[in-house]
């Protein structure tokens, strides 16, 4: 029965079907004075059944093995085989997402005017929210005084959020996540990312800060 129970799991973690419970893990008093992770460089591999997915509380593995169990720790986002290569998001339990991709450096910077090298970090470092609003660099040629305007493609990171939300992996593409949680109407998560590092069918890299 155990075994059994187990390979369901791993499918749901693989293809992004049900949701994730989050394990009842007790939070001790050093983990709660911890500052929380903004950002950082993680990689997702999916034959790893701990760190296929991404935590943005601390930036580390989203599945833990602990006295001989697999349980969610705490999982953000995932990487799934499923569409040729998914990022996946809103997959814990009643956890919903949105996810947009905005493109890569060199569009955005063609798209928006402002000045940067190509495959430069302009556009990425730029991005930031505004009330509800997400704002990229517009004019950055005085540089005690840059210029913001809105994102156009934000209007769908903030349309309805779904369970298993998910975008096709493609390397070096910027991407915005929006996480909303359905018992806490005051939890919303939103962060930036950026596709690194890709082998198919066997890892994803990312560039990622919180909002």
């Amino acid at each position: 029965m155990k075994k059994f129970f187990i390979s369901i799991v791993l499918l749901v973690a693989a293809f992004a079907g049900p949701q994730l419970m989050r394990a009842q893990t007790p939070t001790t008093p050093d983990e709660k004075a911890k500052p929380r992770k903004r950002g950082g460089i993680f990689t997702m591999h999916a034959l790893d059944p701990v760190s296929r997915s991404l935590c943005f509380n601390d930036g580390k593995e989203g599945m833990a093995i602990g006295n001989n169990q697999w349980e969610n720790r705490c999982s953000d986002l995932s990487y799934t085989f499923a569409g040729g290569g998914s990022l996946v998001a809103g997959i814990e339990s009643n956890r919903v997402a949105t996810i947009v991709d905005i493109g890569t450096s060199d569009q955005l910077r063609e798209k928006y005017g402002y000045d940067d090298a190509e495959r430069g970090g302009n556009g990425f470092a730029s991005l930031r929210l505004e009330g509800d609003k997400i704002m990229i660099l517009q004019d950055n040629s005085k540089p005690d005084k840059p210029e913001w305007q809105p994102l156009e493609e934000a209007a769908k990171l903030f349309s309805e959020p779904r369970t298993s939300a998910n975008a096709p992996i493609q390397l070096g593409h910027v991407y915005l996540v929006r996480t909303l949680d359905q018992r806490d109407k005051n939890f919303q998560q939103i962060v930036k990312l950026m596709v690194i590092g890709y082998r198919p069918e066997e890892s994803v890299t990312v560039r990622w800060e919180l909002l």
